[in-house]
């Protein structure tokens, strides 16, 4: 439909319309495309499931396989002390044992600990296959 002529004084053209909405197809596919491709790059990284702070303790069926660090870099599984060399075949042992969903991992690293230590044993769990880690701390004060 183009522009509409109008009886009278000359040919003067009347307003079109119409409103073309092929550019804003066009720009939203294009967003569509954008964001589609970004949104996989957003959650690169370690899986880690952090407990909220004010949060109460949650029920669960099975009991979590509790991994420590203490202040001098020792590894503990449940309350035994192993290498960390020895930590991802026993922590694949605890996986097989626990069927086809993977136990859920409480890891607790002491305050004063360098990062480096406790992203190393976190390696581990994520190469056995663990993903389900939360890192416990203690409750803090209520501001």
């Amino acid at each position: 439909m183009g522009p509409v002529a109008r009886r009278g004084h000359g040919r003067r053209r009347a307003p079109m319309a119409e409103i073309n909405v092929t550019p804003l197809v066009d720009v939203m596919l294009v967003l569509l495309i954008i964001f589609m491709v970004t949104a996989p790059l957003l959650v690169a990284g370690v899986p880690v499931n952090l407990p909220q702070s004010r949060a109460g303790a949650l029920d669960q069926d099975k009991k979590p396989i509790q991994v420590s660090l203490d202040d001098q870099g020792r590894v503990f599984l449940d309350d035994e002390r192993i290498a960390l060399a020895a930590l991802p075949d026993r922590l694949a042992a605890r996986k097989a044992a626990a069927g086809t969903e993977p136990p859920q991992v409480f890891l607790r690293a002491d305050r004063g600990l360098d990062y480096g230590k406790v992203m190393a044993v976190m390696g581990e769990l994520s190469r056995a296959g663990l993903t389900k880690v939360a890192l416990v701390t203690e409750a803090g004060a209520k501001k």
